[in-house]
């Protein structure tokens, strides 16, 4: 409850900020003033970001900003960061961009633009692989689900709250599978990627029924960046078009 209670004065500070024209300070210009374009993202979330073995970023969301960045003619440079507080950090000015699986929500547009939609993301139940009673959102009554706060998963499990018994929520999503998995809870809402690659690592999960929903990702921006987000859209469609964006789905996103 505290941390919810924070998210949402968080929100009140950006929009705060953006009342007061702090927005216009991340402007193209201001960009291509540095050369640099800083990408803002929550690096526990594979496959579009994570750390590998040796401390560098990978994943979709990374690749997309280096195709991203080609096109714009400004080297990017990535930076982890909380991600529940990734929007007050853009307006602060520690990132110019945030391109971590950010769904296009009402809520957050009140808060920031988006680029286009650069891909959908489906969420869906997971239960141990051992479980027989739970087949779908129909099973959950007197059940505790779990998720990860302030995400769309969050905002999927609020919408079938009357029919599960509890919720649980999570910094993490990793947090909540390793929960599903000593039993702690007894279903979690994922979005498919992020579900398969655990299911990979662990096959002691399973997902069940259809899925929930399905959120536009989109590249999230400060309120007031007109000029930014034309060139953001405009190298999105590019990459769309020259197939660039069609292997990176292939890459990261090839699910059965």
């Amino acid at each position: 409850m505290k941390k919810l209670m924070v998210f949402k004065l968080v929100v009140v500070l950006v929009l705060g900020l953006c009342v007061n024209g702090f927005c216009q300070d991340l402007s193209w210009k201001k960009i291509t003033d540095k050369n640099e374009l800083v990408v803002g993202f929550c690096a526990q979330y594979p496959p579009f970001e994570f750390k590998n073995a040796q401390g560098g970023f990978e994943g979709f969301d990374v690749d997309l900003g280096n195709a991203l960045s080609k096109h714009l003619g400004v080297p990017v440079k990535f930076k982890d960061g909380e991600w529940q507080g990734l929007i007050a950090g853009m307006y602060k000015g520690d990132y110019d961009i945030l391109i971590t699986c950010m769904g296009k929500t009402a809520k957050r547009m009140e808060m920031v633009d988006f680029s286009d939609k650069y891909i959908d993301l489906t969420e869906v139940l997971v239960v141990r692989k051992d479980e027989t009673a739970i087949q779908g959102v129909d099973d959950l009554k007197d059940k505790t689900v779990g998720a990860q706060m302030a995400t769309s998963s969050e905002r999927v499990l609020d919408g079938i709250k009357d029919r599960i018994g509890s919720k649980k929520t999570y910094n993490y999503t990793t947090e909540a599978f390793l929960d599903l998995k000593f039993k702690r809870i007894d279903a979690l809402v994922s979005g498919i990627a992020y579900a398969a690659v655990q299911i990979k690592k662990d096959p002691s999960f399973k997902v069940v029924g259809a899925p929930l929903n399905s959120t536009e990702i989109g590249i999230a921006l400060p309120k007031g960046s007109d000029e930014l987000a034309s060139k953001i859209n405009q190298a999105l469609a590019t990459v769309k078009a020259d197939g660039t964006h069609k292997a990176l789905k292939a890459k990261w996103l090839g699910l059965n």
